[in-house]
């Protein structure tokens, strides 16, 4: 079956499609928010947008790309209160949000405002791969740099970000899996827990990556799957999609690929 969904090659918008994308599935449609770009380094990053009525089949909405204005790339969609907020990155790695009523039809909010535990605001540089949390009126705020780390600032407006503390939460290693590279994609809450979807890089070059997970009391301390990778051969950029008490997991760089669980009782044993 996979690919799920590619981008429409050359000499369309969507030549290829880059990084993180993201799914909600809401109700009897599959929403699918995507990045295309001509195919070069420094090719602007575009918003594409399609819709499925099961999850593998997708229609590419007719106004593609939806949205221009600015660079937008590697983005995670949250639905609260009827409203769709977007966080992503810009131009030089620099996260920004956008917000929604309808998914289609974007609003952009400005770069991300992200403060140190002291108040003053971050170094200059990138801050990408952003990913968001909604927990107790509290936005958490996931982000990486130069893919080396990954920090944890908070919000009660959108608007000024505060780091919960200035060293990271989540580092790169010791293993070979992630020894180069590390990037949060999604959050979820299950059971008590949280976990994080993560993608990694073996090479310092970045020329391969990994699937990966790890869980988490607090939002702070995290503890690695110690079966990473939990899918290899290049694939990144993971997200899960709760579909008729399964979870279903895409994988979006490059191409979209869709992995089912064997059943729905299928459980990670963490050791």
């Amino acid at each position: 079956m996979n690919p799920v969904f590619t981008p429409q090659g050359k000499n369309h918008w969507d030549t290829k499609i880059r990084e993180r994308g993201y799914i909600i599935h809401d109700g009897d449609q599959f929403h699918f928010w995507y990045t295309g770009y001509d195919g070069t380094a420094t090719g602007t990053k575009l918003l594409g947008y399609a819709t499925s009525t099961n999850g593998y089949q997708w229609q590419p909405h007719a106004n593609n790309p939806i949205y221009s204005k600015l660079w937008t790339e590697d983005m995670q969609v949250i639905k609260n209160n009827d409203q769709y907020y977007m966080v992503a990155e810009g131009k030089d790695d620099i996260a920004h949000m956008l917000v929604s009523a309808d998914g289609i039809n974007w609003s952009e909010l400005g770069p991300l405002d992200i403060r140190m535990k002291n108040g003053k605001p971050i170094s200059a540089g990138p801050r990408g791969t952003p990913t968001l949390w909604i927990e107790n009126n509290t936005w958490y705020l996931f982000y990486e740099r130069n893919d080396a780390a990954i920090w944890l600032a908070t919000s009660t407006d959108q608007k000024i970000w505060t780091h919960i503390q200035d060293e990271p939460v989540f580092t790169r290693g010791p293993d070979q899996y992630d020894k180069y590279a590390v990037a949060f994609n999604q959050i979820i809450k299950y059971e008590g827990s949280y976990y994080a979807l993560y993608h990694a890089s073996d090479t310092e070059n970045w020329l391969t990556w990994s699937i990966n997970i790890a869980r988490s009391d607090d939002l702070i301390h995290w503890i690695k799957y110690p079966a990473n990778p939990i899918i290899e051969h290049n694939k990144s950029s993971a997200i899960l999609v709760p579909v008729n008490n399964r979870w279903w997991l895409y994988s979006m760089h490059r191409q979209v690929d869709l992995f089912l669980p064997p059943d729905a009782s299928c459980k990670i044993v963490w050791q």
